[in-house]
């Protein structure tokens, strides 16, 4: 019986492990205001994308004003941006490749099969090896949507429809997560 006991204490203590941050989001990372690709934009909402036990990033969506219609925000020809930062050593460079395709299948439906190599071009970006803390920036500007990762640009891709269901992935009608969805707006 004190075998088992064992065994269950060892396993809670796994898991509270895995549940820790390993690299909790601050004020630095997510501030009121950010200037992205010479936009500057206001914080909307931030929240976490939790999958299991872990918080795999944290999120924040910046608008020029803070809104809560997600329709609104996908569909404006305003800038957006939203900033990932990595929190969880098991996210991989597979793992990105696998969840930006399946969030794009999931955004864009039946589109994604036209949208294929600009979504080739975003899942090109997350190839180098990503760490914990690694930030990611999308920002949507006049028409094209700008990747940079840790402050350094490494993609434009250009298109409204890119930037729709890009942006779809957290915001559209099957997100990614609903509760991240609603953290994101706030407003």
């Amino acid at each position: 019986m004190q075998q088992l006991l064992k065994v269950w204490l060892l396993l809670i203590a796994v898991c509270l492990t895995w549940t820790t941050p390993t690299h909790a989001a601050d004020a630095q990372s997510f501030p009121a205001q950010q200037a992205f690709a010479g936009q500057n934009l206001v914080l909307n909402g931030m929240g976490v994308r939790p999958k299991l036990f872990l918080k795999l990033y944290y999120a924040g969506l910046y608008l020029p004003a803070k809104s809560k219609d997600a329709q609104a925000i996908l569909t404006a020809r305003t800038p957006v941006a939203i900033r990932l930062q990595i929190n969880s050593s098991m996210i991989t460079s597979a793992d990105m490749e696998e969840a930006v395709r399946h969030g794009f299948t999931q955004s864009a439906g039946d589109k994604a099969a036209a949208l294929k190599p600009r979504i080739d071009q975003l899942v090109a970006i997350f190839k180098e090896a990503i760490q914990v803390g690694d930030l990611y920036d999308l920002v949507y500007v006049n028409g094209s949507t700008q990747v940079f990762k840790n402050g350094r640009k490494s993609a434009t891709i250009a298109g409204d429809d890119f930037k729709q269901a890009l942006f779809g992935i957290w915001l559209g009608n099957s997100p990614v997560h609903s509760g991240l969805k609603q953290q994101l707006l706030k407003g």
